[in-house]
């Protein structure tokens, strides 16, 4: 767990140190909404969030993520002072504990 006011130097920290195709999930305490940072590339990220709303931008540098962030934070999280944090092998892993029963595009 993370404090949500530190969360951003992080997630920008462990983000480096992710190889290609890794992922980094974001996930309220109830574990019912997430943002997922996917590395596509040297300096190229996928953004997924799920939640209040369901989004996906792709192509993303490092420094475009961290004001992203910011926005997602707000939107994602507006009630959370703890964040967690998984380091996953894919993207594919991020379904896998997702316990929201709506019918969205992404699913469960």
């Amino acid at each position: 767990m993370n404090d949500k006011t530190t969360v951003i130097p992080t997630v920008m920290e462990r983000l480096e140190r992710l190889d290609t195709g890794q992922c980094l999930d974001m996930r309220t305490y109830k574990r019912n909404r997430s943002v997922a940072i996917v590395r596509t590339g040297p300096d190229s990220f996928t953004v997924v969030e799920r939640g209040f709303h369901e989004e996906m931008w792709e192509g993303l540098s490092a420094d475009k993520i961290r004001r992203l962030l910011k926005t997602l934070l707000k939107r994602e999280f507006p009630r959370s002072n703890k964040i967690r944090l998984y380091t996953l092998d894919s993207f594919e892993l991020a379904d896998v504990n997702r316990m929201g029963h709506g019918s969205g595009r992404f699913g469960t």
